[in-house]
């Protein structure tokens, strides 16, 4: 069901950081194969990305050459150098222009990306593409997760059936802005370019982009969406009922694998649902949302299973909203309210609040009664083991 005509892919184990496992992943696109993305914003952004955008500038892309464990990012001129080489390395293998090669890396900050691996590794990549290695792929490029991650899902559209493939990696460092996140995203249904931008930016928006783990936004965050137009199933318009059908199927496998990224957050025990109603604007509630998601004190109360909703109150009331009247705002755990007219709820109890927070899943709902903007995020609690992964990330 995960294979996309017109997409194939192939996984090698190159040695570049890990020993034993795959670790370089090779994508290729059909020609005639629509290609868009959304990269970080971070301003120290890796050399991958800086060249990927630089290729994707001019013109059509054939390949994508995907590595894991080493980032190349605050790499200076030594990793462009190094990003270009690769893609310069492919290209001559796989007879195509080197702009049509789009580079990606995962992994630790500050170390040269060795190409000697890449040379060694791209001739059996190449041998090795099959329409068939999504699974495959999505283990290629984890680091700290522990879960590959991967959904596929069959629309019916006028023209025929499509299918829409995505895998994903990230664990920690994600509050994307565009998490460390990867996702490539393919269909096999025939759409213009532009309108698949279109496409994958609210797709973006409503998915990554509101999802966090600990509030840092990786150098090397990027997503790609591919529509190979393999299926002959064409979406000419996103007003029509298949490019509605369309704009849902990729913004449901794109909701789906930002759950996993979260509910696979380095030392998660558990999955939050952070939502905020009632809001002026999207900003105000997004805002609210993030400082209460990026709260330590929240996020080890939610490791504890500690019904301590003091803090949730102290994060809202210090998210920045502008004349907030706090006797309007009201906050639930679950299905309990904890806050309203200014205080605790009269109703609430400790049991109560324990119950809930003893799930692994916990929804927390704040209304700000000032507005009829909602915005859901999504974030996990912060454990020991957290400390422990990234304490020794590099050892």
């Amino acid at each position: 069901m995960s294979q996309v005509e017109g997409i194939r892919l192939s996984a090698t184990a190159a040695g570049i950081r890990y020993r034993d496992r795959d670790d370089l992943l090779l994508i290729e696109l059909a020609e005639g194969t629509s290609c868009a993305a959304v990269f970080t914003r971070n301003a120290f952004c890796a050399a991958p990305v800086t060249v990927a955008r630089e290729h994707l500038a001019k013109g059509p892309v054939r390949y994508l050459l995907i590595n894991s464990g080493n980032a190349n990012a605050g790499t200076g001129d030594a990793g462009l150098r190094a990003a270009r080489e690769t893609c310069r390395l492919l290209a001559d293998m796989a007879g195509c222009a080197m702009s049509q090669v789009l580079p990606f890396s995962t992994g630790v900050i500050g170390l040269d990306l060795p190409v000697d691996p890449f040379a060694q590794a791209v001739p059996s990549l190449l041998s090795g593409l099959s329409e068939d290695q999504w699974p495959r792929a999505a283990a290629a490029i984890m680091t700290t997760d522990t879960v590959p991650k991967l959904v596929s899902q069959q629309l019916d559209l006028s023209g025929g059936r499509i299918v829409v493939t995505g895998i994903a990696k990230g664990s920690g460092m994600i509050c994307p802005d565009m998490a460390t996140m990867l996702a490539y995203v393919a269909t096999d249904a025939s759409v213009a370019q532009s309108l698949l931008q279109q496409v994958l930016d609210d797709a973006v928006a409503q998915t990554f982009n509101s999802i966090t783990v600990d509030g840092d936004t990786s150098t090397n965050d990027a997503c790609i969406l591919m529509a190979s137009g393999a299926a002959r199933a064409a979406v000419e318009s996103l007003e029509s009922d298949d490019g509605r059908l369309l704009m849902q199927g990729v913004r449901s496998v794109c909701a789906q694998l930002a759950e996993m990224i979260v509910r696979d957050g380095e030392g998660a025990t558990k999955l939050v649902r952070v939502q905020v109603e009632s809001a002026l604007c999207a900003a105000e509630a997004r805002r609210v949302a993030y400082t209460v998601a990026h709260s330590p004190l929240v996020k080890t109360a939610l490791f504890a299973s500690d019904p301590n909703w003091g803090r949730i109150l102290a994060a809202v009331g210090r998210s920045g909203v502008e004349d907030l009247d706090i006797s309007a705002v009201r906050i639930w755990l679950g299905g309990v309210c904890i806050v309203s007219g200014g205080g605790r709820d009269p109703g609430y109890t400790e049991a109560a609040g324990q119950a809930v927070m003893d799930r692994e899943e916990i929804p927390i709902r704040i209304d700000l009664g000032r507005g009829e903007v909602d915005v859901e995020v999504l974030t996990c609690d912060l454990s020991y083991d957290y400390v422990k992964i990234n304490a020794e990330y590099r050892s």
